[in-house]
This record gives structure tokens, sequence and C-alpha cells, in this order.
């Protein structure tokens, strides 16, 4: 990587897109961050500035992005919320998109998900073929990488299966259990990131880890590396999603929503491609133990209260 070239990261001071802007400044390269907290402290204070988005002032956009090679775009919206929905993201991103090639960013590296599909119902996986469809469009070279569940400490899903697991005589689990997902370590999907910006060839690739897990399997598992055996139980997924909604105005958030476990259970979150992650979740939880649903990890707390 040519360490001269500057490298622009939506979210930097988030989950994903903090790891890449890791490894770009661990490469030397000069980063700016697009980001909705411009004022947020962070890790990287001194080192990374710090620009809002500016999706209703294009002209400010593109001249941020004036002299960026490279865009590495992880923004979207885990679901609706308030004026937080889809559909503006779609918007928002098409601004990003033309705003990029009017300053002229060499490559756009897109982080999407597996098996979207225009004919989705479930707005989550339509929108971002959507969206796919509008990078092929942009006339940028782009790499568009679509993971699985991201693991790591800052991830939602996984931290927040080993909190309940930690703090409940008894875990619900929606359904048979027996839907697959095949999580990718974060710091993996950073580096295939960082990798893909080092070509001009238009690709699109699914980022996965080696390992696939039924969510049986995957509570198993968590449960057994943090020491906690509370009674599982399966439940019809309609009572699991209220009882989600209990837990949700406990912790002041969305635990789960139907979307989501319809994605789930569909099998949307495996590949048929090879793996091109490289750590495994068990080795990670191991690693992690002792740490890993300590805390509740918010969305709402994460993207919407300062």
């Amino acid at each position: 990587m040519d360490k001269q070239r500057k490298h622009a990261v939506t979210g930097a001071f988030g989950y994903t897109g903090k790891y890449i802007t890791r490894r770009l400044l661990d490469k030397g390269a000069e980063v700016i961050t697009l980001t909705g907290h411009p004022q947020r402290r962070n890790e990287f204070e001194g080192k990374v500035a710090a620009f809002p988005f500016n999706f209703e002032h294009p002209a400010l956009l593109a001249e941020t992005l004036r002299g960026v090679d490279t865009l590495y775009n992880t923004y979207w919206v885990r679901f609706d919320h308030a004026d937080a929905t889809y559909q503006r993201a779609i918007e928002n991103t098409c601004r990003m998109l033309e705003a990029a090639r009017e300053a002229g960013v060499r490559r756009f590296v897109h982080v999407s998900i597996t098996n979207p599909s225009l004919d989705s119902e479930l707005p989550y996986f339509r929108g971002k073929a959507v969206l796919e469809e509008a990078v092929r469009q942009s006339g940028l070279s782009y790499a568009i990488l679509r993971p699985t569940v991201i693991f790591g400490r800052e991830d939602i899903l996984i931290n927040n299966i080993a909190f309940l697991l930690r703090r409940s005589p008894l875990f619900a689990i929606p359904g048979s259990g027996d839907y697959r997902l095949q999580p990718v370590y974060v710091e993996d999907m950073a580096s295939l990131c960082v990798q893909a910006a080092e070509s001009d060839e238009n690709i699109t690739l699914d980022a996965i880890g080696p390992q696939i897990f039924t969510f049986n399997e995957m509570v198993d598992l968590i449960a057994g590396n943090i020491g906690r055996r509370p009674l599982i139980v399966h439940l019809h997924p309609s009572l699991a999603l209220f009882l989600s909604r209990l837990v949700g105005l406990l912790v002041r958030d969305v635990v789960l929503t139907q979307e989501e476990l319809e994605g789930l259970s569909s099998g949307l979150l495996v590949s048929t491609m090879p793996p091109n992650g490289q750590t495994h979740l068990e080795d990670w939880l191991n690693a992690n133990a002792r740490t890993v649903g300590a805390r509740y990890a918010s969305e709402l707390g994460k993207h919407y209260r300062n």
C-alpha cells in the first residue's frame, strides 16, 4: 500500500470501521473518517480527522473526499429507527457514491451482507442488494465484501447472547435452533477490506469465517466458554420475539427484530464459498471468556445516544 495515499473510512469510531482504520494507520496511511458523531471521543484523537457525513450537502461531502484514494463504506442501519431508515440509508449511500465520483476517489470498498437479493422480502437484504447495484453502476472501481455475522469485542449478537447467558437462569432459542450461521472475526474482515483496496479489479466476494454452527451449537459454545449452563428452552419464534421485546424494555434497546430472526432462520448468514477468514470463534471465545458478555452492547446507545 502506498503510504502517501489518503483513505476515508465511514464510522471509524464505531465497530468494523474502527478495525479498518487501525490497519490503515498501522501501515502508515493517512486516514480521515466520515461519521455521525464527529465530536465523540475516540482512540484515534490527533491521528484521524473527523468530518460529518453531510449527506444533505453533497458539495461539502465531495470536498471532504477530494484527494481520497479509497473510501471504505461501512455505513448502514441495523433496523428502522426514527428517521434512520433503510430507505434513508440507501439514499444517503447513493449521495456518498456520487460525491466520491465527483471528488475523484479511485476505489470504493463497500461492506454488504451475504445473500442479498432484489427479490428478498426482507428490507435489510433487499436494501443491501439495491446498494450493491448502485455501487456497480457508479463508475468507480469497487470491491463489495459480503460478511455474515461479524464477531469481536464490540459485536452485538454474540456479546449479548453471552450477556443473557451470564444473567438468566434460562435462555430462550427461537424455533428449533437448527438454522446455521458462519461468523467472521472483525480483524479478518478488516484485513479483507484493506487487501481489497489494493487492486483496481471490480470484485464481489463473501467475507466468511472457517466454521459453520447451528444456533444451538453456537449458544452451547458460548455458554461453555463463559462457564454458564442455564436451562435452554426452545420457543415459538413469535413468543421468543415477544420476550426479546420485554428484555429490550429493561436494557432500553432493540434486542432482536422479526427480520433478523427471519434472515437467520432462512440460512442467509452462511456462504457456499470457501472461507477467507482465519479466526475460529471458539479460539476467540477462549481468549476472551472473562470479558465477552460482561456488559450489554446497546445498538441504540452506540448510534443514537451521545
